[in-house]
């Protein structure tokens, strides 16, 4: 049985003058953990893609979305990237 769960939630391209909004979303059991993870920035590519490799496999639940340039434009980054 699944006990409390913990949802994690990041964005990129709200910065950008141009390009889409990209949005993720994982959901974890409250007592998960990966050795040595704090900041995804400091991580080699490498250990990144063996790491969204093990992250989608534990998980409960992932998630990607995407606001396009057109979107953004519409109806503002705020919006977009509620949208993404």
């Amino acid at each position: 049985m699944i006990g409390r769960l913990i949802a994690g939630v990041d964005e990129v391209g709200r910065g950008p003058l141009a390009g889409p909004v990209i949005a993720a979303a994982v959901v974890f059991p409250e007592e998960f953990s990966i050795e040595g993870v704090k900041d995804s920035k400091q991580l080699s590519a490498f250990r990144r893609v063996a790491l969204s490799r093990e992250i989608r496999r534990r998980s409960c639940a992932w998630a990607i979305g995407a606001a396009t340039v057109s979107e953004v434009e519409e109806c503002n980054v705020h919006h977009a990237s509620i949208k993404a």
